[in-house]
């Protein structure tokens, strides 16, 4: 696995595992954003020209850590301190494009970070207002929207639990965190007729949702399953769900829950050309990923909590079948299934890897035991053809402690 360019998922983007930087004129940045715009933005289905036009406009590389400026123009998050990351242009593009904004609204989004998704917002709508609970990170943002020029967002550090009652009522809400249980101010401060969209659930099992505000109540309606930091603050204090760092597990890893309303697979996120299938499994269902088009994405993940400190061995083991699965022509990614580890900073420290999974096989079960790095708290299981052609499935994955 290459150290330098292979990729990873983490709050509901991706993350790079490079820190190279590599200079580019500005140029060269909107030919690169350009590019993203067609292919994976548009090209994972965001239609919305509005929203298109906005994610093509904003230089995301200017609310990044000039180390990761080289991979703005990916489908990636990056650390940008604190714990926190900037969201993956597609998510941004998607949630944005949700939230259905019309020039007259006034927005609140909750989470900051770093200025990105207010930024995508400032052209849609009439003001965006926006809270950061980190100081660090609400400052830097702000400075950089003043730099900017984004004349028409209001920002301040705060906690995004409590809303922002001075300016309420609002006609759109976006909360880019994920909270436990919607916070009651959010639903007082959204007007009747209004959307909030939020990522709502357990640490690491979130749904992302869709709310319009009729006569006081919320009809909610579940888009996808994602994973988003949490909502720190009053949310994280009511927390009735916490995760368990000693007992890393794999949720719904036999694939036998219901499918959510539009197909996803429940408990998995960045789902990309997933299906359910119950015709190739040895039993119940197993997933397949298929892909016709040499670097097209295909993969899905799942996040956990892991305490290095307690969880010294880490067994790890899937069910694998493949049909003329080939991988040559990329440089970096191959098809396998990969648990990565990050500290309590996210950044990443570690791997375990199942695969380099090639031609055709029939069913086999993979396993394999790791030390877990006592560095880790969190984790990510990943499976995936990860842009190779042919056709792969997955069933039976397993995780959990070792002697």
């Amino acid at each position: 696995m290459s150290s330098v360019t292979r990729n990873v998922v983490f709050a509901g983007v991706l993350i790079a595992l490079s820190n190279e930087t590599i200079g580019q004129s500005e140029f060269e940045f909107e030919q690169r954003r350009l590019a993203m715009v067609e292919n994976v933005v548009k090209g994972a289905g965001v239609t919305d020209e509005r929203v298109l036009q906005s994610i093509r406009d904003t230089r995301r590389h200017e609310f990044m850590p000039p180390r990761f400026r080289s991979q703005a123009y990916f489908d990636m998050a990056v650390p940008i301190g604190d714990r926190q990351t900037i969201s993956s242009p597609f998510i941004v593009a998607f949630m944005t494009q949700t939230l259905d904004v019309k020039p007259t609204d006034r927005v609140l989004e909750i989470g900051t970070g770093s200025g990105y998704q207010a930024a995508v917002l400032s052209p849609l709508a009439k003001e965006v207002y926006s809270i950061e609970i980190v100081e660090s990170l609400g400052r830097r943002a702000a400075s950089t929207l003043r730099r900017l020029k984004y004349r028409n967002i209001i920002t301040k550090v705060g906690d995004g639990f409590l809303g922002w009652e001075e300016h309420a009522p609002f006609d759109k809400i976006i909360v880019t965190c994920s909270p436990e249980k919607i916070p009651t101010p959010l639903v007082d401060q959204l007007r009747d007729g209004g959307i909030l969209v939020v990522p709502v659930g357990e640490r690491y099992q979130q749904t992302l949702y869709i709310m319009r505000k009729q006569d006081g109540k919320l009809i909610r309606e579940a888009l996808r399953p994602t994973l988003f930091v949490p909502m720190t603050g009053a949310a994280e204090d009511q927390r009735a769900v916490k995760p368990d760092p000693k007992n890393p597990v794999a949720i719904n890893g036999d694939f036998e829950l219901p499918t959510l309303p539009n197909g996803f697979i429940d408990g998995w996120y960045y789902q990309r050309q997933v299906e359910l299938d119950d015709q190739q499994a040895r039993k119940g269902h197993c997933i397949t990923i298929k892909n016709e088009d040499l670097g097209r994405a295909g993969h899905l993940l799942q996040g956990f909590s892991v305490d290095g400190r307690h969880v010294k061995k880490l067994l790890f083991s899937v069910d694998v079948k493949t049909d003329n699965v080939d991988d040559k022509g990329l440089r970096d990614d191959y098809p396998s299934a990969v648990i990565t580890f990050f500290d309590k900073e996210r950044k990443i420290i570690n791997h375990i890897s199942l695969g380099r999974f090639a031609g055709t096989s029939d069913w086999r079960t993979i396993e394999r035991t790791s030390r877990v790095p006592p560095a880790a708290r969190e984790g990510l299981v990943r499976l995936g053809l990860f842009g190779a052609t042919g056709q792969i499935w997955f069933d039976d994955v397993k995780m959990g402690v070792a002697n």
